[in-house]
């Protein structure tokens, strides 16, 4: 039983020792030991606001890219109508400047067929006034002598060549 219940010298030396250590311990460790817990609980407590601090940050930066996606999106629709715009312009421009140029081309074909119709009048003209030349000198050549047979005879060829 005696190793069941100490002496009373080796409890105050105990005693002794246990509060020398304690001071000891009190005075150079646990400044250091409660400074480190300090610091420690200080740098957990800045990594916490700097996370909180990131997560807004990321928050802000997700409400800032689904705006510019947004901005995008409706820059992407306005140039595409734009696009479709001039492209509708460039194809009514086009459809004007053929009916312009249809119409040109048509104007120019009737003037030609109205400048070859009118050389063609001429030519007939020439050729009814050389045709006219022609029986006017035959008629001269057939009767000199009488004037009123001869213009009959000019009247009658007259009236079987006729002009539009």
């Amino acid at each position: 039983m005696q190793l069941l219940t100490p002496a009373f010298g080796l409890i105050i030396w105990t005693l002794l020792a246990f509060l020398i250590v304690f001071f000891l311990l009190k005075k150079f460790a646990w400044p250091m030991i409660i400074g480190g817990l300090a610091t420690r609980e200080k740098n957990i407590a800045d990594s916490l606001a700097t996370a909180e601090k990131i997560k807004l940050e990321m928050a802000q930066m997700k409400n800032d890219n689904e705006a510019i996606l947004t901005q995008a999106r409706e820059e992407r629709a306005s140039m595409l109508k734009e696009a479709k715009e001039t492209k509708d312009k460039m194809i009514s421009e086009a459809k004007e400047e053929a009916k312009v140029q249809a119409n040109k081309i048509m104007t120019d074909a009737h003037a030609s067929i109205q400048n070859q119709k009118m050389a063609a009048l001429t030519e007939i003209k020439n050729q009814v006034g050389s045709l006219v030349l022609e029986v006017s000198e035959k008629v001269l050549r057939k009767e000199l002598s009488n004037k009123a047979e001869q213009e009959n005879y000019i009247k009658t060829l007259a009236a079987e060549v006729k002009l539009n």
